[in-house]
C-alpha cells in the first residue's frame, strides 16, 4: 500500500494518501456519493491521481477482508 500511509503525526493517525493530508475516509465519502474520479480530482483534490483514489478503495477492501466476523447463534 505504498500510496496509503498511517502516521500518528498526520491527521491523528488516520490513513492518508502519501504526501498529502487527505484521508482515505474523505476520498471514500466522495466516491460513495457517486462523484466520478475525475471530478474528485478537478473539484476537490487536484493533487490526487486516479491511482490514489483506487488505492483508497483497495485499502478499504484489504481492511475489510482481513477483519474477523463473529456471528453468534440466537
Amino acid at each position: 500500500m505504498g500510496r496509503i500511509i498511517v502516521d500518528s503525526k498526520i491527521r491523528f493517525g488516520k490513513p492518508c494518501i502519501k504526501g498529502t493530508r487527505i484521508t482515505v475516509q474523505e476520498v471514500l465519502e466522495l466516491v460513495n456519493e457517486g462523484i466520478p474520479f475525475q471530478k474528485i480530482i478537478e473539484e476537490y483534490y487536484p493533487e490526487l491521481t486516479v491511482e490514489d483514489i483506487k488505492a483508497c478503495i483497495r485499502y478499504a477492501i484489504d481492511l475489510i477482508s482481513s477483519e474477523d466476523v463473529h456471528v453468534e447463534a440466537i
